[in-house]
């Protein structure tokens, strides 16, 4: 049996009816202090969408709908899947200091993460030799995850987290209302994505396929993306009114999307929903099997979000506090 987060999501991933945007809400892009590091962020306007897929689309699955109209709020997301090089920095203590000889920081970023939560070190090399350099960190569990975005607040004193499912959609949409950002037919995929099809059972590196429409790469394929959700299948239906998350209270199973190398393109849709599995770490020798990495899910990865609205302290400091559960 798979046992139960103890941690509950702030009050502050609510939607409002406010979407005050200015000439300061623009993309840019973060500078990582103490390293040559740097992570493209795109403004996303707000707005109203339609959320699930219609019965007609072609591959739709029961758990894209009913259909619901959601509100969000304008935020920033990544431009592309946060990548090893960004990653190893926040994973290994020592790349982090070592990096910092190589480009001082007058504002001493390195010293304000010296106490950063940090994950185990992996037996293997988690990229299992599909590359490294500029290709897209994965293995990693939402539990890391989200501790990255914790780490990546202490470096910049800006707050970062997972994407809602709300969100990912929304953002991955891009304005279309179709089964893919770029329409309904299938057929152009591969110039999106990487899927089973063109991946040549591997991942690649972040944005080499055409954009969507909110220059975000990715979106389709390559590696399935973490969310903030608890997956429930049937969550559409039984949607609280008003509430635009699903709060995690469970291991297993939280919602990735996007699709992944080694998916079909029905699973690539925008969306398409895919469930967590305690079976991604079954090659784990561990007892308890490892908090932080997922040994055979080299198709899961992640981008962050900022909201344009930064939470109260309280609110900060309760998204980066999960209580550890150990996996069975």
């Amino acid at each position: 049996m798979y046992k139960k987060f103890l941690y509950l999501i702030p009050t502050f991933l609510t939607f409002s009816n406010a979407f005050a945007q200015d000439a300061s809400f623009k993309s840019y892009t973060q500078k990582i202090g103490g390293s040559s590091q740097v992570y493209d962020m795109v403004a996303i306007p707000g707005g109203e969408y339609t959320m699930g897929s219609p019965k007609t689309e072609k591959g739709r699955k029961d758990d894209e709908g009913p259909q619901h109209k959601v509100k969000i709020e304008p935020f920033w997301m990544g431009k592309t899947e946060v990548v090893w090089d960004l990653y190893d920095l926040y994973a290994f203590k020592n790349m982090e200091k070592e990096m910092a000889l190589r480009h001082p920081d007058p504002e001493k970023s390195v010293v304000k993460t010296d106490a950063s939560t940090r994950p185990s070190p992996p037996y293997v090399d988690m990229s299992f030799g599909m590359g490294r350099a500029g290709y897209p960190a994965i293995n990693m569990t939402q539990y890391a995850a989200i501790h990255f975005c914790k780490w990546l607040y202490d470096k910049t004193g800006i707050f970062y987290r997972l994407p809602t499912e709300a969100e990912w959609e929304y953002a991955c949409r891009a304005g279309s209302t179709t089964a893919y950002s770029f329409g309904n037919d299938a057929t152009k995929i591969g110039e999106y994505a990487w899927y089973h099809k063109n991946s040549d059972a591997a991942y690649k590196k972040v944005g080499l396929k055409k954009p969507n429409a909110w220059g975000l790469y990715d979106m389709h394929g390559n590696v399935m993306e973490w969310t903030l959700d608890q997956y429930i299948p049937d969550y559409y239906a039984k949607q609280p009114k008003g509430e635009a998350y699903a709060p995690v209270i469970e291991l297993y199973p939280t919602a990735v999307r996007g699709g992944s190398w080694d998916d079909e393109p029905e699973n690539l849709r925008s969306a398409a929903r895919t469930p967590s599995k305690p079976e991604w770490k079954i090659l784990d020798p561990q007892l308890p099997k490892s908090e932080w990495w997922m040994t055979s899910a080299s198709f899961v990865g992640f981008r962050i979000v900022r909201p344009v609205k930064t939470p109260s302290a309280e609110e900060i400091k309760a998204y980066y506090s999960p209580k550890l559960i150990e996996d069975y």
